[in-house]
């Protein structure tokens, strides 16, 4: 295998309360290998976007990085002064967010934003900026006419476009997309993913897809990470977690959505909640949930058990099995 792009190390982010600190990220250890797509699936308040912000060192206050490491092309990430996080950001790493219209300025047209970017991260002039921000327009399929509109001319659609474009303006080795087609229709988000996956193909930089819709990003990604209650619980290659996915709560996951294959068993939802993480439940999280645990489950926190070369599984009652 070759170096990773990202590596994270037993990477532990705490919300500082005053009732104490809550741990949203919980030892977490992860690599992103040159090209590939990462998914990170998991509920909501699961540690999915705290991961990404971590990374990135822009979670806000009260949240704090408490423990681990995260090395991006062997640079330590969490050791840099704020000049040389300017020169990884967006460059080295970029993000979509969730809600362009909430990423993006009201009051400044999208060239402008654009111009910007590229003029504080990447040290074009003007002229060279403005020439890219047409090219990146036309590579997301928005009309260069558009580049003087302001975020709240453009649709929904349009928008998380635009940051896409602003995501791959540097072309950066590393895109961080946090939830981005979460509040468009189901027909502009397939469009927008399928876009991103072809100018992946095409250009090669690595993606983090995060969302809680396990069975896109199934679709969408070559690796699967799933969150649980801020921990990881298995991590695979995504048709080997989809076909036999080896934790309790993936299958859950997969079981919880609609399939279109005749005589498919009805969807059933996983019983009761995600647990707070102000007082989460000792030895396997997951356990007040999980339909197979054992008392030992309720006590001992389980092992990262590798199913397979590429197969991980944080369970008692996983097993090892040949590739």
């Amino acid at each position: 295998m070759p170096d990773p792009v990202l590596s994270v190390k037993n990477l532990c982010v705490d919300y500082i309360t005053g009732q104490g600190p809550v741990r949203a990220v919980d030892h977490v250890t992860l690599d992103v290998q040159p090209g590939e797509i990462l998914g990170v699936a998991g509920e909501s308040g699961s540690g999915k976007s705290t991961l990404a912000q971590a990374v990135l060192r822009i979670l806000p206050p009260p949240a704090v990085i408490s423990g681990g490491s995260v090395h991006f092309k062997g640079q330590d990430l969490l050791a840099m002064g704020e000049e040389a996080l300017r020169a990884v950001r967006w460059r080295g790493i970029s993000m979509v967010f969730q809600s362009a219209m909430d990423s993006l300025n009201p009051v400044l047209t999208v060239e402008e934003q654009l111009l910007d970017t590229m003029t504080a991260h990447g040290g074009l002039s003007p002229e060279v900026a403005r020439t890219r921000a047409a090219e990146l327009f036309d590579m997301v399929n928005i009309p260069v006419e558009r580049l003087g509109s302001h975020p709240h001319q453009l649709s929904g659609g349009m928008r998380q476009r635009v940051g896409i474009a602003l995501a791959l303006a540097l072309e950066p080795s590393l895109v961080i997309l946090d939830e981005p087609t979460t509040a468009l229709d189901v027909m502009v988000e397939a469009e927008i993913l399928t876009e991103i996956k072809e100018l992946q193909q095409r250009l090669g930089f690595a993606v983090i897809f995060i969302t809680h819709d396990l069975a896109r990003m199934l679709q969408f990604s070559d690796r699967v990470a799933v969150f649980y209650a801020a921990r990881l619980a298995e991590v695979g290659d995504a048709a080997r977690l989809q076909s036999a996915p080896g934790h309790p709560y993936t299958r859950g996951l997969l079981g919880s959505f609609p399939s279109l294959h005749p005589g498919s068993e009805e969807p059933k939802s996983i019983p009761g909640s995600p647990p707070s993480l102000r007082t989460p439940p000792g030895g396997c999280r997951f356990h007040p949930r999980c339909p197979v645990a054992e008392p030992r489950c309720q006590t001992e926190t389980p092992p990262a058990v590798s199913i397979s070369s590429r197969h991980v599984a944080v369970c008692h009652l996983a097993t090892p099995r040949a590739s």
